[in-house]
């Protein structure tokens, strides 16, 4: 009976996850694919729930954390669809915030801010860049398939043959074998994908799919040292199944502005 029991609760999570990531990557498609307005609303919402996640990831009490948000959205817009040279904005908001802190802790209020600014805000205006130049919204798009194929047989592979943890004192979970499996069947999709698309070359399938995971994978394993220290499980509990917008898009934000400056270079 117990037993039985415990089946039902993994089936019930597992049913969890599924449809609430298949949501989530219909969202996805749909921001990405549909207009560049579209792509910026998905990209403010990653820069303020994922500054909100990264506040309660540091212990930030303080309501100072919610004027940060305020200030990258705002500097987003600036920084993107204005005037570039605002990007300096961004320099002197750990100063500003500090004044807006009870603590007036400047040392923590600037790792902070600096953190947001460089993993969060920064990244997506260069996806934001990548959508509006020739690359075009279909280059985007590949880049969070590529982490999703990688991510998806990185676990099956690990659950199956994996022996010997990536790094386990950060990630447990992640193996050596599984990272090799995410590896080996994300490019060999990708290579198979840019013999059949028009506007993909072998060079550039190749590049996008070495950066994407090897970056993505840094990306994941980052995260997850910001969540063994502050003790959590996860970032938040957004997304149903799957946390919150930090342990989603972690790698993407990792991974997605050296495929652009990749792309650049070609």
């Amino acid at each position: 009976m117990g037993g039985f029991f415990y089946l039902c609760i993994i089936m019930k999570e597992l049913l969890t996850r599924t449809l609430s990531g298949a949501v989530l990557v219909a969202v996805i498609i749909v921001c990405v694919l549909f207009s560049f307005w579209s792509l910026t609303a998905l990209a403010l919402f990653i820069v303020a729930v994922g500054t909100y996640e990264m506040g309660r990831l540091q212990h930030v009490d303080d309501k100072w954390h919610l004027v940060l948000v305020e200030i990258i959205v705002l500097g987003y817009f600036l920084a993107k669809l204005f005037l570039p040279g605002v990007h300096w904005f961004f320099v002197m908001a750990p100063f500003v915030l500090a004044l807006f802190s009870k603590t007036y802790d400047f040392k923590t209020i600037a790792a902070f801010a600096f953190g947001s600014i460089v993993f969060l805000c920064l990244p997506c205006i260069m996806m934001a860049q990548m959508h509006q130049t020739a690359f075009g919204p279909e280059k985007v798009l590949l880049v969070f398939v590529l982490l999703w194929t990688n991510d998806t047989f990185a676990y099956l592979i690990g659950k199956l043959l994996g022996k010997h943890k990536l790094i386990e004192r950060i990630s447990p979970g992640k193996t050596i074998e599984g990272s090799i499996g995410g590896l080996l069947f994300t490019m060999a999709g990708v290579i198979v994908f840019s013999h059949y698309a028009s506007w993909l070359s072998l060079t550039e399938a190749v590049g996008m799919g070495l950066i994407a995971v090897v970056f993505g994978t840094l990306g994941d394993l980052c995260e997850s040292m910001l969540k063994r220290q502050a003790g959590v499980k996860d970032s938040g509990k957004l997304i149903p199944g799957h946390g919150g917008v930090l342990d989603r898009f972690d790698s993407v934000l990792f991974a997605m502005p050296f495929v652009f400056v990749f792309l650049l270079l070609l």
